[in-house]
């Protein structure tokens, strides 16, 4: 692995470990927000990762699939689940799946601001063209080249920002136990469905772990394809 692949990685980790932060965090403010006031007691209200890093979700997980061969563009990883108690929402249904969706919301929010910051660089920075469209072009070894920019490498981390969080937003969203996405679509099934629903459980993050590739993928390409052509517009 050369010296320009292993620094890539770092700053795909450093990112997914804020984006999980912020998820966490958005999740805790909404909750309280919304009456329970939980996750502000426990200090979850907050972008500080060591407040929500899960040892195998944040760290090994992530790691594992950063440096093992076959990986390459499928990167997902959790935090530690914040503690919500809907018993002290005013409305339920709606409170719980306001909470849940504040989670994929923040990470959607910051890939359009990251979005944004790009379109910033490719109008107003020096040699910013030039940079936003090798990243949208799939050049992203360009920020790494002997004596190119450094608008280069700062495009680069607010591109993988983009592509991180739209991958955080697909990925909790899909409807399988414990992910954000079954917090929702469980509250359309009928009670007597729920108990076989939610025994699902870790396996079917097992199941993504080892399948998700794909899936994931199915609604991650356009969406970054889409991407793409608007920073190659600029």
């Amino acid at each position: 692995m050369s010296h320009e692949q292993i620094v890539l990685k770092i700053f795909e980790f450093v990112i997914l470990l804020f984006a999980l932060s912020l998820h966490e965090a958005s999740h805790a403010w909404m909750a309280s927000r919304l009456g329970d006031q939980t996750a502000r007691m426990l200090g979850r209200v907050t972008l500080n990762p060591g407040k929500h890093i899960d040892i195998l979700g944040t760290i090994v997980i992530p790691l594992v699939m950063l440096f093992l061969p076959g990986y390459g563009q499928f990167l997902i990883g959790w935090a530690k689940p914040t503690p919500v108690n809907n018993r002290n929402f005013k409305h339920f249904r709606r409170d719980d799946i306001l909470t849940t969706l504040a989670g994929p919301g923040s990470n959607i929010m910051a890939a359009i601001a990251c979005m944004i910051v790009l379109i910033g660089i490719a109008l107003i920075a020096p040699n910013g063209q030039l940079a936003v469209h090798a990243l949208a072009s799939g050049q992203w070894g360009v920020a790494f080249m002997p004596g190119v920019s450094i608008i280069f490498p700062i495009s680069l981390i607010f591109y993988i920002g983009v592509w991180l969080n739209l991958m955080l937003t697909i990925f909790n969203l899909l409807p399988i136990p414990p992910l954000d996405g079954s917090h929702v679509f469980r509250h359309m099934l009928p009670y007597n469905w729920l108990r076989y629903y939610d025994s699902i459980g870790i396996m079917g993050l097992v199941l993504i772990l080892f399948l998700g590739g794909p899936i994931i993928g199915f609604f991650l390409t356009p969406a970054i394809t889409l991407v793409d052509i608007i920073l190659l517009h600029i």
